[in-house]
């Protein structure tokens, strides 16, 4: 595991929230993330398809341990705007979002994550995410 790798599991170790969607990190370099969330009874809508809110929080946490990749040791980040567009119902065993840095900066961070759901059928895109992310100090 190298140190970047190293960095960011053990920030994500750090997320209750994640923890409660049942998440792990399942990918984690420079500039790109893996997150994966089961698609469970309790995070499900009305009609049966996973809840918006479980694709936009690991589609955020992807996009924002993508630019915390590239920042220097020490440094944190927050989401400061976070566009979701949902392209289809997320149906399937699990939910995973890839992280990725669109323009690293000093003081704003461009990022993006694409969602896909998983399961017997194969996979989905199911929802793309744009948003920035803000270095602050720890």
């Amino acid at each position: 595991m190298n140190d970047v790798e190293a960095r960011l599991r053990g920030s994500f170790a750090k997320q209750t929230m994640m923890q409660t969607l049942g998440a792990e990190l399942e990918e984690a370099a420079e500039g790109r993330t893996r997150i994966a969330a089961p698609i469970a009874d309790h995070v499900l809508q009305q009609q049966g398809f996973a809840h918006a809110a479980l694709a936009f929080a690991i589609g955020d946490s992807a996009a924002g341990y993508a630019a915390l990749s590239v920042l220097p040791e020490g440094a944190e980040v927050v989401t400061v705007e976070m566009k979701i567009n949902l392209l289809s119902p997320a149906v399937g065993d699990r939910l995973v979002a890839e992280g990725r840095v669109i323009r690293p900066g000093r003081r704003i961070v461009a990022v993006a994550s694409d969602v896909f759901a998983e399961g017997e059928k194969g996979r989905k895109h199911v929802a793309t995410l744009l948003g920035t992310m803000v270095p602050v100090e720890p």
